[in-house]
């Protein structure tokens, strides 16, 4: 399968725009490591090859283990996650596979009881963001690894 298009060529100002939103995402309360299992996972539903690829590139350059990369799918029954990381998980699938009847008081009262609300708000609009990317390079079939170079993910090294 081929690109559909150039999304950047074809919209560069509101693509510039969305590279901004994501970038000031990445500012907010959750840490980056966190930002980059909710990306994978939130990649991993939507069935977004290229972000996928790119998050866990990303994720081995800055030192995640390849065993909870590989666990990430599995986070429930792992044991390789923090109560924290469970609960921005647990948010990640709620918002991400919005149900009929909206994300259930449960996952909320999970989510509240390890992050503080700026938390949970700045994790949702990360959410929010990779949702918009997962989106977009889906629909266009970005090639994944074709923006390998420009964002330094070359570096990656799987054994």
């Amino acid at each position: 399968m081929s690109q559909r298009l150039n999304a950047f060529a074809q919209s560069p100002e509101l693509f510039k725009k969305y590279i901004e939103f994501s970038t000031l995402v990445k500012s907010g309360a959750i840490e980056q490591s966190i930002l980059t299992l909710v990306e994978i996972r939130a990649s991993q539903i939507n069935g977004c090859a290229f972000c996928l690829d790119m998050h866990v590139k990303e994720a081995k350059i800055h030192g995640e283990g390849e065993l909870r990369l590989h666990h990430i799918a599995i986070w429930r029954e792992s044991d390789q996650f923090s109560a924290r990381e469970r609960a921005c998980l647990a948010w990640t699938e709620a918002l991400t596979t919005l149900g009929v009847h909206g994300v259930p008081d449960d996952v909320y009262e999970h989510v509240r009881a390890e992050l503080s609300e700026k938390e949970i708000s700045d994790l949702s609009f990360a959410i929010m963001a990779i949702n918009g990317w997962n989106r977009l390079n889906v629909g266009l079939r970005t090639v994944p690894g074709s923006a390998d170079k420009a964002y330094g993910l070359d570096k990656a090294r799987f054994g």
